[in-house]
């Protein structure tokens, strides 16, 4: 305890020299009695005390250094520069060896790939040999059986190319001219007319005759245009014939002419007639037949009315569906609308 103290008092007195010294030093500033020292020594000392200072401190660096175990020996500049040197030798090697190491990978990948085409390739081979007999053992057991599947081939082959070689037959059949068919069950009715009209009129009042083979095997009359109505009073007034209905009247436009076409029949004779008649088309004029048959007066109304085709001595032929005022006549093939919104 007294220890402390004297220590402290030490201190106090040391404080109080040091502060006496100051002021004395002060004091004699003041008064002119203190003089500078020189300055070259003073850089000197200085320079002196660094020095000194820092050796020290560098001394108690290194022994603290090695007190700790981490101060190590710096080796001279010649010893460095040859450190270094092996360094970067050393470097060097190791950088060849793991360029070496890395071509030496490479070339044994590369000889790797093509050990695995190889032994892709060998594979396939044995997978295709493997499939080769197994198809050989399947066509040895099944012998029998595939020969019965070719038999049954070859026989449905046969078999289409007969119904080819028939169907062919039969279309060379149907191009043969009609005359080479058998005769219409109506050919003997068509003949009839033909003759008494020829008996009568003379061959001219006919242009043709024929069995209409798309309507249900009419015997057919084409007369000449001269000779239409005078053709068509035969046919009803005759006693042979007596064709004392009209059923139906209707005209074709064929672009290249106009054709009336009527259909007549016999209730005495229970026998039909289709009486024809070709007309010019830039003139489309030809007798009415309502003075034979009252059943024409309509259809020969409408016959003008969308065809344009004029009957002559009709009692009253008008436009009977469009009205006297439409332009142009529907069932021509070149007919336009006038009023396209209609």
């Amino acid at each position: 305890m007294s220890g402390e103290k004297d220590l402290e008092q030490l201190k106090k007195e040391a404080a109080a020299k040091a502060k006496a010294a100051a002021l004395a030093k002060m004091k004699a500033k003041e008064l002119g009695e203190v003089k500078e020292e020189p300055t070259e020594d003073m850089d000197l000392a200085k320079q002196k005390a660094a020095a000194a200072a820092k050796a020290k401190a560098a001394a108690l660096a290194k022994l603290k250094a090695k007190e700790l175990g981490e101060a190590k020996e710096e080796p001279p500049a010649e010893d460095m520069d040859l450190a270094k040197q092996k360094a970067a030798a050393a470097a060097k090697a190791k950088a060849a060896a793991a360029a070496k190491a890395k071509a030496a990978a490479q070339a044994k990948q590369t000889g790797g790939d093509d050990e695995k085409a190889k032994a892709i390739a060998a594979a396939k081979a044995k997978a295709a040999a493997a499939a080769k007999a197994k198809l050989a053992a399947a066509g040895k057991a099944g012998g029998a059986g595939d020969d019965e599947k070719a038999k049954a081939i070859a026989a449905a082959k046969a078999k289409a190319a007969a119904a080819a070689k028939a169907k062919a037959a039969g279309s060379k059949a149907d191009t043969e001219p009609a005359a080479e068919k058998a005769p219409s069950v109506n050919q003997h009715y068509l003949d009839k007319y033909v003759k008494v009209i020829e008996e009568n009129l003379g061959a001219e009042v006919l242009e043709d005759s024929y069995i209409n083979n798309l309507s249900k095997e009419v015997p057919t009359l084409v007369a000449k245009a001269e000779s239409y109505l005078k053709l068509a009073e035969f046919l009803k007034y005759n006693e042979q014939l007596g064709f004392d209905y009209l059923s139906e009247l209707h005209g074709t436009d064929f672009e290249t002419h106009m054709e009336v076409y009527a259909h007549l029949y016999s209730y005495k004779n229970r026998q039909s007639v289709a009486l024809k008649v070709k007309i010019d088309r830039d003139e489309p004029v030809i007798d009415s037949l309502q003075p034979l048959w009252a059943g024409a007066n309509w259809p020969e109304c409408e016959t003008y009315d969308l065809l344009g085709i004029k009957f002559k001595r009709h009692p009253n032929l008008y436009r009977i569906m469009l009205g006297e005022d439409w332009i142009g006549h529907p069932l021509r093939k070149d007919y336009e609308p006038y009023d396209v919104e209609v």
